[in-house]
């Protein structure tokens, strides 16, 4: 195997492969990239058997064809460090592939491309197209919302689903829910899955709002998206997402409009004599006013009046304000809209008027 790669070429690649991959892998062979020369494209391919990418370039020098696997942070860091635009040329000896661009010359172990492991999946059952800006604005303003490590193994992930014409993301760690609709055109597709949050993560970096589609082609256990020069997939979680639709269906108090970076500045400064455990704030809503406060172990207080449109009954109800800012900051308005149900058992936030996104925060006490 022998060819010529230019750096800028390779790199943006190399960067989303090594990001998957991981150095401490129990299977050494994990931790390298796979890399094919044929047909004058060089295909590369990284894993940890739960995700999966492989990137087509084009080439122009293609001298010998063969396959190889190299280590991928080591490669992808002579890369990183070489002049802009270096040519570098790569060549196969043995076991040992000779890395070299300018005066310097780097020699790399292998391993063989035969024991890379394939990476299994059904049949597609379903398939269609969708603007990968959607689809990305989608995943970052929900994705902040999955669970951490939570026993419930479906809240750590992400529910996307598909019915006709309608994109429909949702997030939920069981003290918040973050959902985000949006039209993506006709598909004739019913389906929903779950994504494990390392897909979520990897997808988002991947995608950019640009006018080329993404394919979305999804089994019984695996998605996979193709996206440019880009064959992306991974492993779907075995579960089922909690049904929150009665969280819609309830009573509400009238909404209450408030500016949102005066609500966002208030929070941030409230919260610093917060529980630093706990973050409560106590919203104390009332006609035309909002009153933030809180307290600590330490018996400091903190309080502020917030400007809101409201004409409805006084409640009062206390929120995590960190989970409260992240919802602010993921409004693209001016302007809050907080809806408060009934019994004070949730709390919407959304754009005024037809908001694609909408979040769900549950009350604590304090």
């Amino acid at each position: 195997m022998k060819f010529t790669v230019n750096r800028e070429q390779i790199l943006g690649p190399l960067q989303q492969i090594a990001r998957i991959v991981d150095k401490r892998q129990t299977l050494p062979i994990l931790s390298n990239v796979l890399i094919q020369c044929r047909n004058n494209r060089l295909v590369m391919t990284g894993t940890d058997l739960e995700v999966q990418i492989i990137s087509n370039l084009n080439m122009n020098d293609v001298r010998d064809e063969g396959n190889i696997t190299l280590p991928a942070k080591k490669l992808l860091d002579i890369c990183k460090l070489l002049p802009a635009d270096s040519a570098i040329k790569f060549d196969l000896d043995g076991d040992k592939v000779k890395v070299s661009s300018g005066r310097g010359r780097y020699t790399l172990n292998t391993l063989p491309a035969d024991n890379f492991p394939e990476f299994n999946r059904n049949d597609t059952k379903t398939c269609f197209k969708v603007n990968p800006g959607k689809l990305k604005e989608g995943l970052d303003k929900t994705a902040f919302c999955m669970a951490i490590n939570d026993t419930r193994f479906y809240l750590n992930g992400l529910e996307l689903s598909i019915k006709n014409s309608k994109l429909k993301l949702v997030a939920s760690d069981g003290h918040r829910l973050a959902l985000y609709e949006d039209d993506i055109g006709e598909t004739g597709q019913d389906t929903k899955i779950i994504l494990p949050r390392k897909a979520v993560q990897e997808l988002s970096r991947l995608l950019d709002d640009s006018d080329t589609d993404a394919e979305i082609r999804i089994s019984s256990n695996t998605i996979e998206v193709l996206y440019k020069n880009v064959a992306f997939a991974s492993k779907l979680v075995d579960g089922r997402f909690p049904d929150f639709s009665r969280n819609l269906n309830q009573p509400f108090l009238s909404s209450i409009g408030v500016d949102r970076l005066s609500l966002k500045e208030a929070l941030m400064r409230v919260e610093v004599l917060s529980n630093e455990k706990y973050k409560g704030v106590n919203f104390d809503i009332e006609s035309c006013s909002l009153k933030l406060s809180t307290n600590n172990p330490e018996h400091d207080e903190a309080e502020e009046d917030v400007v809101i449109d409201y004409l409805g009954d006084s409640v009062s109800v206390a929120f995590n304000a960190q989970y409260m800012l992240d919802a602010v900051s993921n409004i693209d308005d001016d302007n809050v809209k907080m809806t408060v149900a009934a019994n004070a058992s949730a709390c919407f936030l959304e754009a005024p008027g037809k908001s694609l996104f909408r979040y769900i925060i549950m009350p604590m006490r304090i």
